[in-house]
Parts: structure tokens; C-alpha cells; sequence
């Protein structure tokens, strides 16, 4: 299938932008991003939408689960919170004209080969025909080897996978700091390049079950090796108003990577 010349954006959601402070998912935000793409949409600009938050909606309409493996918690929260997540992305998306489709995935289907390019020609069917792809990871099949370090590294697959220009990776901080970001002293890094050592900076974060597995760490590294593919990547506040819509039109917004 013929690639398309339109600029292409994926944009990485993590579970921390999409709960409150209660780890419950607000629909809300759900509806800002999702009208966000869709004006993208109405400028000729394909979006990939990469989603968090199927474990913490199993949580949510599961409550206290008596599994004590940790693996298969997850399995299971996952595999009743995922069709949730996309019923609500379906719906919302459906209110702004559009259509979306769910695309799971594990790490062999990006191998090369006819794993490799099954992806592509799913991703390139859905794009030519305006659907919005989105992905996750398939928790509920997944196995220690084909398991992704996180959502922040199918993202970058992915947009390595289609050609995109932009890979755009929202948290729950308005970029990366030299420093903690509630200490007085502490800035935003604005540009950071792949040569750039800034592992000084990274601290590692303890989450609990549910709240997503890339820490900031994970995010500085996908971001530094997706820009060495001349891939331009931004780390930027999803809570922020506008936020994708600013960084695609230029403006300065959270931390860019460059090659």
C-alpha cells in the first residue's frame, strides 16, 4: 500500500493523564484529546493514538481481585478494562464525525518479516481510510518476551513503523526537569538532543499496580532514540490546555527531542 504524503503524528497517552487523583479515569480528558485529533484530522494531519489505562478501568469495575500473581492481576484488570476504554474512545469520537479502531500488539509483531509487515498494512489501511488507530499493548497475551517495556515503547515503534513525523508522549509533568519539578530551583529542560547526558536528572518513580510502568527514565530514553531516527519527539503536560495542538503548530511546549 501507497504511503500517503500527509504529515503524521503519534501521540502517546499515558494512565497518569487519564485518572484523577483517585486513580479513576476521567472521561473529560478523554473528550479533550480525542477533539484535539480531530482537529488535526480537519488539517490534513494523521493521527496514532497510543493508550494507557486499560488495567486501572478493570480496576475501576472490579475492585479488590483476590489473583495474587501480579502477572496475571494484570491480565485480567486489562482484559475487562481495554473493551471499556475503547467503548468510550468509540463513542467519543463517533460524537466529533470520526471513526477509531483498536490495535493490540505485541513485541513480535514489530519483528521483521510477516509480523512486521501485517502492522504496516493494518496501519496503512486504517490511515487511508481516516480511521484512528489505537493501540495499546495486548496485555492479556502477552508473555515476558513479547512483552513491551512499556506504552512509551510501542509508541515509538509505531511511529518508526509508519513514518511519522512526531512523536508526542503525554504525562502527567509539563516536561523533563534538571531537577525535581516542585523544588523551587528546578526548570524544564526546553530542547535535549540524542548525545546529550542527562541521566543525572532522572529519578526513578514507585507505582502501584494499575498506574502505568514507563517512569520518566523510560520516557527520556524512547524519546532519545526515536529522535535519533529523525523522529522529533515532545515530552509534554496532556493536562495541558491545547497541548497537542500547540506542539504540532510549533509553539514551545514541554521538552523536544532532536537528532
Amino acid at each position: 500500500m501507497v504511503k500517503s504524503d500527509k504529515k503524521r503524528v503519534v501521540i502517546k497517552v499515558g494512565t497518569n493523564v487519564l485518572t484523577n487523583k483517585d486513580n479513576r479515569i476521567v472521561r473529560p480528558i478523554i473528550t479533550d484529546i480525542v477533539r484535539q485529533i480531530a482537529k488535526l484530522y480537519e488539517q490534513d494531519i494523521l493521527s496514532v493514538l497510543i493508550s494507557s489505562g486499560s488495567v486501572i478501568a478493570g480496576k475501576e469495575v472490579l475492585g479488590n481481585c483476590d489473583i495474587t500473581d501480579k502477572a496475571i492481576r494484570r491480565q485480567v484488570f486489562s482484559s475487562v478494562g481495554q473493551p471499556r476504554m475503547m467503548r468510550t474512545y468509540y463513542e467519543t469520537f463517533h460524537d466529533y464525525g470520526m471513526k477509531c479502531a483498536q490495535v493490540l500488539a505485541t513485541k513480535r509483531d514489530f519483528n521483521p518479516g510477516v509480523w512486521r509487515e501485517n502492522m504496516i498494512n493494518c496501519y496503512e489501511g486504517l490511515l487511508a481510510e481516516g480511521i484512528i488507530p489505537i493501540a495499546n499493548e495486548d496485555d492479556a497475551t502477552s508473555v515476558s518476551n513479547t512483552m513491551f517495556t512499556d506504552n512509551d515503547e510501542l509508541a515509538s515503534l509505531v511511529a518508526e513503523l509508519i513514518g511519522a513525523d512526531m512523536l508526542i508522549i503525554l504525562t502527567d509533568t509539563h516536561g523533563f526537569y534538571n531537577g525535581h519539578p516542585d523544588d523551587d530551583d528546578t526548570r524544564i529542560i526546553r530542547e535535549v538532543s540524542v548525545d546529550d547526558e542527562i541521566s543525572q536528572f532522572i529519578r526513578e518513580s514507585g507505582k502501584a499496580d494499575g498506574e502505568g510502568r514507563g517512569g520518566m527514565g523510560s520516557k527520556v530514553k524512547v524519546a532519545q532514540d526515536t529522535a535519533a531516527k529523525d523522529i522529533t519527539v515532545y515530552i509534554a503536560n496532556g493536562k495541558r490546555d491545547n497541548v497537542i495542538l500547540d506542539i504540532v503548530d510549533g509553539k514551545t511546549v514541554g521538552t523536544k527531542f532532536v537528532s
